[in-house]
C-alpha cells in the first residue's frame, strides 16, 4: 500500500507539501506541486478521502504543541488543557518544541498526518506557518503568543502587565530599570517590551533593553557587563521566570541583593518565587486558566459551535508585590 510518506520521499518534499498539493492549496510552489503530482502518478497513490474523514470524525486526540516544558508557565498551561480535555473525553498528545522552529513544523506535520481532532499551539514566533493543519481543516487554537494571521487565540494582558511592573518600580524609587526580554519575533515578549518602554518614555527616562535568545548562551556575561556599567540599572523587569533566575544569579555574582541594592520584578509566579530570599515580586499570569480556556474553545471548534470568526480572549495579569522590589528607606 502506497502511503503519503512514500509520495513525499519520491517527490523529495515534505509530507506537508504533499498534503497541501492534494488539497489544492494555492500556497504550494508550482514546481513542488508538479513534482508531487508526478510522484502520485508514478506510484499510483490514491488518497482514501472517505476513510480519512471518518478517521478525523472519530479521533478523540488533540495535539498540544508548546515551546518549553522547563518553563513553569507552560507546564501550568498544559495542565489546564489536559484537565479540560479529560473532562470532555479527549486525550492530549503533548509535544515540546524546545523553542525550535523545525521541531514545531515537524509536530504540525505529524498532527496533520495523524488527523488529530484539534491542535493547541504556543508558537515559536509570530510568523510561524500553521497551514499544515489549516489546509486539512483541523481546528487550531493558539495560546500565549500571537500569530500575525487571525486565528483563535488565548493570552494574557502582557502590555498592561509590563506597565504595572514598570510603574511600580518607579514608584518605589528605582530610577534606572532595565528590561531583559526575548527575541523580537516573539509576540508576547514584544508586548512586554513595549509596555515597559511606554512607561519609561512617559516619565522622561531612557529605556534599557537587552534581548536574550532561547538557546544562545551569554546571558550571564551580558547581565554582569550591564551591572558593571557606570550608569548600571538599579532595577530589572524580566519577561519570564527563566530570565529572572539569570538576573538573580548575576546579582549574586556581583555581590548585590535584590530589594536592597537592585529591584527585580518578573513575569510568571513560578513555584520558587515566594521562597527565594527575598521573595520575588511578579506579574502573575493565569496560566492554568489560559490552558483551560484554550481547551474549551478548541472543543467548541471541533463540534463546529460558536461564531465562525476567529476569537481572541485576553486574561488579566496581577502584580504581586514581594521583597525583591521594595526599595529600603535611605
Amino acid at each position: 500500500m502506497i502511503r503519503i510518506v512514500d509520495v513525499a520521499r519520491e517527490a523529495q518534499v515534505s509530507v506537508a507539501t504533499v498534503s497541501r498539493t492534494l488539497n489544492n492549496s494555492a500556497r504550494v510552489d508550482p514546481v513542488l506541486a508538479e513534482r508531487v503530482r508526478a510522484a502520485v502518478q508514478k506510484l499510483g497513490y490514491r488518497p482514501n478521502a472517505v476513510a480519512r474523514n471518518l478517521r478525523r470524525r472519530g479521533t478523540q486526540v488533540w495535539a498540544l504543541i508548546i515551546t518549553n516544558l522547563n518553563n513553569p508557565f507552560y507546564t501550568a498551561v498544559a495542565r489546564g488543557v489536559e484537565d479540560v480535555a479529560s473532562e470532555l473525553g479527549y486525550s492530549v498528545l503533548l509535544c515540546n518544541t524546545d523553542e525550535d522552529q523545525a521541531k514545531q513544523d515537524r509536530y504540525l506535520e505529524v498532527a496533520a498526518m495523524e488527523r488529530v481532532a484539534g491542535v493547541i499551539l504556543a508558537p515559536r514566533s509570530d510568523d510561524s506557518d500553521v497551514s499544515t493543519v489549516q489546509d486539512d481543516q483541523i481546528p487550531l487554537v493558539v495560546v500565549d503568543r500571537a500569530l500575525r494571521q487571525p486565528v483563535d487565540f488565548v493570552t494574557a494582558a502582557s502590555f498592561e502587565g509590563a506597565v504595572l511592573a514598570t510603574e511600580h518600580l518607579l514608584r518605589q524609587g528605582w530610577r534606572r530599570p532595565a528590561c531583559i526580554t526575548r527575541p523580537a519575533d516573539t509576540a508576547t515578549a514584544e508586548q512586554r517590551r513595549l509596555g515597559y518602554e511606554d512607561v519609561m518614555r512617559r516619565h522622561g527616562l531612557a529605556p534599557v533593553v537587552r534581548h536574550v535568545g532561547f538557546h544562545a548562551g551569554g546571558s550571564a556575561e551580558m547581565i554582569s557587563a550591564l551591572l558593571a556599567e557606570r550608569d548600571a540599572p538599579d532595577a530589572f523587569l524580566t519577561i519570564d521566570s527563566m530570565l529572572a533566575l539569570d538576573v538573580l544569579g548575576g546579582l549574586q555574582r556581583a555581590g548585590l541583593h535584590s530589594g536592597r541594592d537592585v529591584g527585580v520584578i518578573s513575569f510568571d509566579d513560578a513555584s520558587w518565587a515566594p521562597v527565594v530570599d527575598p521573595p520575588l515580586s511578579v506579574i502573575a499570569q493565569p496560566a492554568y486558566e489560559m490552558g483551560a480556556e484554550a481547551a474549551r474553545l478548541l472543543a467548541r471548534r471541533v463540534r463546529s459551535e460558536g461564531p465562525a470568526e476567529p476569537q481572541t480572549m485576553i486574561m488579566s495579569t496581577t502584580l504581586i508585590v514581594r521583597g525583591s522590589c521594595r526599595r529600603p528607606k535611605r
